[in-house]
């Protein structure tokens, strides 16, 4: 259905005679050569955006927002246990004990922690984060060209041009600091490559079964991208159907028998973790509202991100729900240009679908309320969807990713139209080309990633010292106790391949703890928690009331606690310790560390 190469003859060769000399090998090591090329330019540029955290991955991390970074390797982590000691996958009580978290409903990415468990293993989670980051960058570039030139566009330079775009874009630079899991969409061209051809299959039963097994696949790498994919193949089918009804008449049939194998087939083999994601422990129905809400400003389309050569911080500070989620910047450049290519190439039936396609999920990503430079909030589509199976738990915003995707995908078809254009003067037309791609990507280039300084996990931690404290079933305290804008703690047990137990953390989980609730981040409330995450940001240390000291021992008791430990060099320190001692009495200083053993107070052995 989309444009494509034409097909090679592959009517057999007539045999060589002794006249004719030697039949002619094929040439295939230029075209792998090339490729060899484009993948090593594509890693360099990868290098290069994450060069910074490269200099010091355990103790840089992204500058804003660190929590979901030490999220990523906690579930790195989770993946060596599951390799090691055949540990359940999709479930752990290892965080936020002893309630547990539903890491199915938490994107565990097992699709990508279990093949790098030799790299977490060797070198540790924070060095598997940033060499994820670098591969899911230059991998999906990568993967969009090959997809591209082979099937796609006639000229190499167009799905470089695509490729690039697609790896590198400000939309993936966003999320490069945070998740890993969003932009390791190396899967994605296939998986739109596979759809596509099912629509003229003559084995629909066999590529239902690769589209299949891709799929399944990507379920374990991110769901959420999964979804967003096949809405965007059937929003572009719908657009390609409604402007040519004919094309259905020879496309039903392998379509439909394509579609059922792949439904049967990847219902079997997510049957079990699909159930555990939606019915079993810990399970929610819905985001928080405020991860619900959030969607772009329609100026975002029009700046570059912040990650980019042109972007600014502080101007783009309201036109994203946060500097992790600019799905939609830009720039009045490739906007201009990608309005142009539409209207240049507006007689290309693909051109028109893609076009129809990135204006729908563009609308989509306004949220429901759109709003222009954070003014003039009115209604917006998404309030009808919004509480729609599935889509409850869809970030509008992230609708910008398939805005995105054909944004690229324009760009790669005009520079091949316009690369085969049968001109007098094609040096020209090549130089206003690519002069006009200048102007356009030259202010969302990207640069390296920001970053910022964390404290490394406490020797007591890294050198084994907590263990003579700690039996099985019992935990380790991080003081502040874990949660969304605390997680040291989280990463003090990811260096130590999760060895111990912690209570809290940063996770979604069922809003009042019940399965089936709307999500919300974080386990139960927790009083003691809530009272800790408050000294460590003020400083201020009160006294404890006798209700506050009995309910701070109950919750000890109820996680099981062995040890509290608090780092001699944690922000505002010396209140937090004057805090706990109200309710664990004295600490013990060990190594770089305060120790309150609460073994005797919560039931265990000292």
């Amino acid at each position: 259905m989309l444009d494509e190469p034409a097909e090679p003859d592959r009517r057999p060769a007539e045999p060589a005679t002794a006249a004719d000399g030697p039949a002619p090998r094929p040439r295939r090591w230029p075209t792998r050569r090339r490729d060899l090329t484009v993948l090593g330019c594509f890693l360099l540029a990868a290098v290069w955006v994450t060069s910074q955290i490269w200099l010091n991955p355990a103790g840089r991390v992204a500058r804003l927002y660190s929590s979901d970074p030490a999220q990523v390797q906690y579930f790195l982590a989770h993946s060596v246990r599951v390799v090691l000691h055949g540990e359940f996958p999709f479930f752990t009580d290892r965080l936020n004990y002893p309630d547990g978290v539903n890491l199915m409903a938490n994107t565990a990415i097992l699709g990508l922690g279990i093949p790098m468990v030799p790299v977490t293993l060797l070198f540790g989670p924070a060095v598997s984060f940033v060499l994820l980051v670098t591969l899911a960058l230059a991998g999906t570039a990568f993967a969009w060209y090959w997809v591209l030139s082979r099937h796609v566009v006639r000229t190499p330079f167009a799905a470089v041009v695509g490729g690039w775009f697609l790896g590198f874009s400000p939309a993936m630079l966003s999320h490069a600091n945070w998740h890993p899991n969003i932009i390791s969409q190396f899967l994605l061209p296939f998986i739109v490559w596979r759809v596509i051809m099912l629509t003229r299959s003559t084995r629909p039963v066999r590529d239902g079964l690769v589209l299949a097994l891709l799929v399944t696949y990507q379920a374990f790498i991110n769901e959420e991208i999964l979804l967003f994919t096949a809405l965007a193949c059937g929003v572009f089918l719908i657009a390609v159907l409604v402007q040519e009804p004919g094309r259905w008449s020879a496309a039903w049939r392998p379509v439909g028998v394509g579609v059922l194998v792949c439904g049967v087939v990847t219902a079997a083999l997510l049957a079990y973790p699909l159930y555990t994601q939606f019915v079993g422990p810990g399970a929610y129905h819905g985001l928080s509202d405020t991860v619900r809400n959030y969607g772009n400003d329609v100026a975002a389309f029009f700046n570059p991100g912040s990650a980019t050569l042109g972007g600014n911080e502080r101007g783009n500070a309201d036109l994203a729900p946060n500097y992790s989620e600019e799905n939609a910047f830009f720039g009045w450049g490739l906007m201009l240009l990608s309005i142009g290519i539409v209207w240049w190439l507006r007689r290309d039936l693909v051109v028109r679908a893609l076009a129809a396609t990135g204006l729908f999920f563009a609308v989509l990503s306004l949220g429901e309320q759109v709003s222009y430079w954070n003014r003039g909030a009115v209604w917006g589509p998404w309030d009808l969807l919004v509480r729609a199976p599935l889509l409850d738990a869809v970030v509008p915003t992230r609708f910008g990713l398939i805005t995105t995707v054909t944004i690229g995908l324009l760009l790669a078809k005009a520079v091949d139209r316009a690369w085969t254009l049968p001109v007098a003067r094609p040096r020209t037309v090549r130089r206003l080309v690519a002069a006009g791609l200048a102007v356009a990507l030259i202010p969302i280039f990207p640069v390296p990633l920001r970053v910022g300084y964390r404290p490394a996990p406490p020797k007591f931690i890294t050198s084994g010292q907590w263990e003579r404290y700690v039996h099985d079933g019992q935990t380790v305290v991080p003081i502040p106790v874990p949660d969304m804008g605390h997680t040291n703690g989280m990463r003090w047990a990811a260096v130590t391949e999760l060895s111990f137990r912690i209570p809290g953390g940063y996770f979604l989980a069922p809003r009042n703890g019940n399965t089936g609730d709307p999500g919300r981040f974080g386990g139960r409330p927790s009083g003691v928690g809530d009272l800790l995450a408050d000294v460590a940001s003020t400083g201020r240390s009160g006294t404890l009331t006798d209700r506050e000291r009995r309910r701070a021992l109950d919750e000890l008791r109820y996680w099981r606690a062995a040890i509290l430990v608090l780092p001699l060099k944690e922000h505002n320190a010396e209140a937090l310790r004057r805090t706990v001692e109200q309710f664990a009495g004295p600490p013990q200083r060990v190594s770089d560390v305060w120790v309150w053993d609460v073994r005797a107070l919560t039931g265990g052995t000292s």
